[in-house]
């Protein structure tokens, strides 16, 4: 066990039924079985794929945990931040239900408190997928609770026992990022670690950074109640996004009364306790924005401190355990997944990373390479936004010849019937060849749609291939279908064009 006691806010039904999973207050840790074939550092995603894998595959693992299993994904991140988004959905969609001809009467009230109830039950249900137990009873994980530090190239201590090792896995994520601004700390901020402890809705609420996490809490609040204001230093959101994307994502935002400051900053922050006042530097000048919270989303830190990293040769800097294309640190006995050594911070990410660790670390032969993955997210806006490969500017940046196919979603049957037109799919492929570079969607359930791209892509199908595909009538993702339809046409050249003319003159 840890030395301090784990307590989660609030201590309802709900948190108790999530610790006594992800951190049971009686747990014992077992005596260390020799020498591990694979030892896991952190529970996330990222180290329960390494941990469940491995173990899977017969070998002898060990998983260390400083605090909760499941990581950020259950306790503060994926989970609860789209358990709550879905509350938002429910509130804004009682607003636009006058268009599609059902009357309301009365006040629209906004229960907080059971949003946040909610959200806490469906993180506890979801919990036992993550739980030391289920490691233990159905992988046979050796699971330890405590803070690990390296001792050798090949072994670490925690909790008092040392564990020795074939391979390791360093997985224990990252933090939130606090920038150095002059008073934040003292008047008080949330961050995605403490925003889903709240009971109590902020009536002004400041968002710094229009990354996704920043525009998916800044919407929802919104829709929730609150006064919001985005700050973002950049002059669009969501910087690694198609700017056409992140403009229907801006109008979108505002349309729900949104107050956005694209290119300013947070000079300082005075007032404790009460109402906060935000110093502001934007286009016109110094401005002044009173608010009772302010939420903070401005990247992360990996968490690598007291690993004592030196000890076992493994190479690190100011963005994490560094590590090559196979995953693999400085140390060969040592490889790196998730968000402690990639720049892409999704659950996904750190998923797929482990099982290239898995067979990395523990099989002979070709090792796999992390930059062979089709790499796919999506931000959980609305509309959600969603991509996979690379963007127009990108391929071109690679020497890559690049024609992009756009189909709004104003030529999609299924959305004018729904009354969301607003988005598009936008496709980025070889001009004469179809092979696809990279793809966006913009509209709802975006991220659903985008994976049927990112399977082309992985089985190597070219965008004229899936012209063939049968899509259903009427569906959102007919329009990949117009998409390839629209790309086998163009492919029609004159001179083909004037053969085929010919030809059917000839047979009539």
């Amino acid at each position: 066990m840890t030395e301090t006691p784990i307590t989660l806010i609030p201590a309802d039904e709900a948190n108790r039924r999530l610790l006594a999973n992800v951190h049971p207050h009686d747990w014992q840790n077992p005596t260390a079985r020799g020498r591990y074939n694979l030892v896991v550092l952190g529970a996330g995603t990222a180290g329960l794929v390494a941990a469940a894998g491995a173990a899977g595959m017969g070998a002898r693992v060990a998983l260390v945990e400083r605090h909760l299993m499941g990581g950020d994904c259950l306790n503060v991140g994926c989970v609860p931040s789209k358990a709550i988004i879905r509350s938002g959905h429910a509130a804004h969609a009682v607003t636009e239900a006058p268009t599609f001809g059902v009357r309301l009467s009365g006040e629209i009230e906004v229960d907080f408190a059971a949003v946040m109830g909610r959200m806490r039950d469906v993180r506890a249900e979801i919990s036992p997928n993550d739980s030391a137990r289920r490691f233990t009873d159905h992988y046979g994980v050796d699971v330890f609770f405590g803070a690990a530090r390296f001792t050798g190239r090949d072994r670490i201590e925690v909790a008092g026992q040392e564990l020795e090792f074939a391979s390791a896995v360093i997985a224990t994520g990252a933090r939130a990022a606090v920038p150095p601004i002059p008073g934040l700390s003292e008047s008080g901020f949330l961050t995605n670690h403490t925003v889903f402890d709240l009971t109590e809705q902020p009536r002004r609420l400041a968002v710094i950074g229009g990354g996704p996490i920043g525009c998916e809490l800044a919407q929802t609040f919104a829709r929730l109640g609150s006064e919001v204001t985005v700050i973002e230093m950049m002059d669009q959101f969501l910087a690694r996004e198609d700017s056409d994307a992140a403009e229907l994502l801006r109008a979108s935002m505002e349309r729900d009364g949104i107050d956005i400051r694209l290119s300013t900053r947070l000079e300082k922050v005075g007032g404790f306790g009460g109402s906060k006042e935000l110093s502001l530097m934007g286009p016109g000048g110094e401005t002044k924005l009173e608010v009772d919270e302010i939420f903070v989303g401005v990247g992360r830190t990996p968490n690598i401190e007291d690993l004592d990293l030196e000890t076992a040769g493994v190479a690190y800097d100011r963005t994490g355990v560094l590590v090559d294309d196979h995953l693999q640190t400085s140390n060969p006995k040592i490889y790196g997944s998730g968000d402690v050594c990639l720049s892409a911070k999704f659950t996904h990410v750190a998923d797929f990373a482990s099982r290239a660790v898995i067979q990395n670390a523990l099989f002979p032969g070709p090792m796999k390479k992390f930059s062979k993955i089709n790499l796919a997210w999506a931000t959980y806006t609305d509309p959600e936004i969603a991509h996979v490969g690379l963007n127009e500017d990108e391929a071109r940046k690679r020497g890559l010849e690049v024609e992009t196919i756009t189909i709004p979603m104003t030529d999609v049957d299924r959305a004018l019937a729904e009354g969301d037109t607003e988005g598009f799919f936008k496709i980025h492929v070889h001009p004469k060849k179809g092979t696809i570079h990279g793809a966006t969607f913009v509209c709802r359930r975006a991220g659903d749609l985008i994976s049927e791209v990112t399977t082309a892509m992985h089985a190597g199908l070219s965008l004229g291939d899936m012209a063939g595909v049968i899509h259903p009538y009427p569906t959102v993702a007919d329009a990949v279908r117009r998409a390839a339809d629209q790309f086998n046409r163009r492919k029609l050249t004159p001179l083909v064009s004037g053969i085929l003319k010919r030809w059917f003159v000839w047979t009539r």
